[in-house]
């Protein structure tokens, strides 16, 4: 499991992306690069990294499941995921 601050900070940073995410639009359609410059760093979508819903690992992250690699693991074999299976040859 990851530390709960991390996560946390990650839940912020994706709440300040959303909030100005029109305003930063606007900006650069205009080309003011200086009013974009004064917002906070945080509001940028570059700054998001992915993390796991399950454990909050930010490594190894399966994006179409949204979970990280061990997670889906476990899920797996539990029969969780739909249309998953353990392959055997």
């Amino acid at each position: 499991m990851a530390k709960k601050s991390k996560v946390v900070k990650e839940l912020k940073r994706q709440a300040l992306v959303e909030k100005y995410a029109e305003k930063r639009r606007e900006l650069k359609a205009k080309g003011d690069y200086e009013a974009l410059q004064k917002l906070p760093r945080d509001s940028s979508a570059t700054r998001l990294h992915s993390r796991c819903s399950v454990s909050g690992r930010p490594r190894g992250y399966l994006s179409k499941y949204k979970v990280s690699r061990i997670v889906f693991r476990e899920l797996a074999h539990q029969g969780r995921i739909p249309g998953v299976k353990k392959a055997s040859w």
